[in-house]
């Protein structure tokens, strides 16, 4: 359904110096430096997976995703979407598609929701009968009922979310980009669309890219998840392989009789928090055994128990640690 090959993108972005000597030079004689916003990046998704693509802010994420829906023209490789060429941004390539931003809205403020379908209905040559039967299905799927006769101003964010996801899917797309669909939801909110989606994957086998920062919505959508970083793809593969061959170490959480000081605990293991009598160590997998003992044996504890940490943690830990620049080999 989504086929990248050698896809790269590059902008020209001009150099200007401070003051007004600066200034003057910029005016009379430009310099330019290239940004390399994605470089050399290939995969497939095939129909109906729900696939999730992680990576730091300006790793290239938003980008990839303007060029697979046409947005943007590629520098350098060659994609095809549901059998089109994006840019070419062909009526019939558009009716499969639909891309979802966070941070942006395509309902018009002040008038009800249903009116913004309305519009969208009429773009997309739906008919009244199939307007009608799909505003019903999803609006349920969606538990927006009422909701839909308000200004879109008047809307909760999560009721406006629950609206744009409405709105991009009225058309039944194949293939659907999400781009920071739960941006600033509360977690109710965030849960409602998780299941949404999840739901709507399920009963029609759309194929869903999905990028996030809230790893929950990563973990409860996608067993596939694809790793960028400044522009390049490092990993593409399941995501607890990721998980288990990159998190070299465990969570130890702790209950103590009585509260330590910082100083006199962290020989047990990095602290990542420290919670009156309750501590949280990230400790190696290979000092697990010993570090455990020691615990036990050093402290008076009235709880243990060893997780896997959470994996928001590990992935975070690979950027910052730059084990994310050898996970493509």
């Amino acid at each position: 359904m989504i086929s990248v090959h050698h896809l790269s993108k590059s902008y020209p972005v001009a150099v200007k110096s401070p003051g007004l000597k600066g200034t003057l030079a910029h005016f009379l004689h430009r310099t330019y430096r290239e940004v390399k916003a994605v470089q050399d990046v290939s995969f497939t998704i095939q129909a109906g997976e729900v696939v999730g693509f992680l990576g730091p802010n300006g790793a290239g994420k938003t980008t990839t995703l303007k060029m697979l829906t046409g947005l943007i023209h590629p520098s350098a490789g060659k994609v095809r979407v549901a059998g089109f060429d994006p840019f070419r941004r062909q009526p019939a390539f558009l009716e499969k598609m639909s891309l979802v931003m966070g941070q942006k809205q395509q309902l018009i403020w002040d008038l009800p929701t249903l009116d913004s379908l309305r519009i969208n209905a009429a773009i997309y040559k739906i008919s009244d009968e199939t307007f009608q039967q799909r505003l019903g299905e999803l609006s349920e799927m969606l538990a927006l009922n009422q909701q839909l006769k308000q200004p879109v101003r008047k809307l909760s964010l999560g009721e406006r979310m629950k609206a744009e996801l409405l709105a991009a899917l009225l058309h039944h797309p194949q293939v659907l980009f999400l781009d920071e669909p739960t941006l600033g939801l509360d977690v109710n909110a965030q849960v409602a669309v998780r299941d949404f989606l999840r739901e709507y994957n399920q009963r029609y086998q759309a194929t869903i890219l999905l990028t996030s920062h809230y790893m929950a919505d990563i973990t409860a959508l996608c067993e596939r998840v694809l790793l960028i970083h400044q522009g390049q793809l490092m990993y593409d593969g399941d995501l607890e392989q990721l998980v288990e061959r990159y998190a070299p170490f465990r969570e130890v959480q702790v209950e103590l009789a009585q509260p330590w000081p910082a100083e006199k605990l962290q020989h047990y293991g990095e602290i990542e928090s420290i919670n009156g009598q309750e501590v949280r160590f990230l400790v190696p997998q290979e000092n697990l055994t010993g570090a455990i003992a020691q615990i036990l044996a050093q402290l008076d504890v009235l709880d243990l128990s060893v997780n896997d940490p959470p994996i928001e943690d590990v992935i975070g830990r690979l950027f910052q640690a730059g084990v994310v620049a050898n996970i493509k080999d």
